[in-house]
């Protein structure tokens, strides 16, 4: 049996509770559910990278990239991406943002699939979002 190992990026703080930003077992590796939070520096708390789904969003992608890129993954690795959104009226920019984001990645794949459901989170976070990766 393939041990399980927690991944934590240097620009990630250690979780709030019990759990792992990331787990990689053989060639599966889940994201958890990443945030906009900008990385992490000493002495400072948790803070979101603006006010803004525009900034958030961003901030979420390259938070769930890191993540990826921690356990030896890569966009074009993604098979399922889960984004939950505290706003419905929120959905179109959200798309906007994501079309446009992924298509500066230059996958060199088939776009992950994508799940989108409406959540409530903490005040001031608009967006959250996890990912399933399976290297090869």
């Amino acid at each position: 049996m393939t041990d399980k190992t927690a991944l934590t990026p240097a620009t990630h703080t250690t979780p709030p509770a019990t759990f792992s930003h990331g787990v990689k077992k053989g060639n599966l590796l889940q994201v958890a559910g990443q945030v906009g939070f900008l990385p992490a520096a000493e002495g400072r708390a948790p803070t979101p990278a603006g006010p803004t789904l525009r900034e958030q969003t961003l901030q979420t992608l390259a938070n769930v990239k890191a993540v990826l890129e921690e356990g030896g993954a890569g966009w074009d690795d993604a098979m399922m991406i889960r984004v939950y959104l505290t706003d419905v009226a929120h959905f179109a920019e959200l798309n906007e943002i994501y079309d446009a984001y992924f298509a500066e990645q230059g996958l060199k794949q088939a776009p992950a699939a994508r799940t989108t459901v409406y959540v409530g989170l903490p005040p001031g976070l608009l967006i959250e979002i996890d990912a399933l990766a399976v290297l090869s």
